[in-house]
């Protein structure tokens, strides 16, 4: 017997946790100008996703007045980090109508992330 609890699935609820502009401890900034851009996240999220952003994190902890995290990442787009966060998030990758280059510099990205 099957009983089901939830209607959307733990990614989905991931994904709008991600969209959601309360509850963040975290920001991260992307991109060299004049295409920077500064997202909101999750500190436990981020740490268990992803390696690279937990050693990152460890080192860049929350300070005695409880201001934000901050990481810069200028190396990735905007536009790549965007794709890979929502795959961090929800472990949805959608490539469809991206340009081969595009495709490249996401795998180049997440080898790093």
């Amino acid at each position: 017997m099957s009983t089901e609890l939830f209607s959307k699935l733990l990614s989905q609820n991931y994904i709008e946790l991600l969209k959601d502009n309360e509850y963040y401890d975290n920001t991260i900034e992307v991109g060299e100008d004049p295409n920077v851009k500064i997202f909101r996240a999750h500190m436990n999220i981020l740490c268990y996703r992803s390696p690279y952003l937990r050693r990152t994190l460890a080192s860049n902890k929350k300070n005695v007045n409880d201001v934000l995290s901050h990481i810069k990442l200028p190396n990735i787009s905007p536009d790549i980090f965007r794709i890979i966060l929502r795959y961090i998030y929800g472990g949805i990758l959608s490539l469809n109508g991206q340009e081969t280059s595009d495709i490249l510099k996401i795998l180049i990205a997440a080898e790093v992330l």
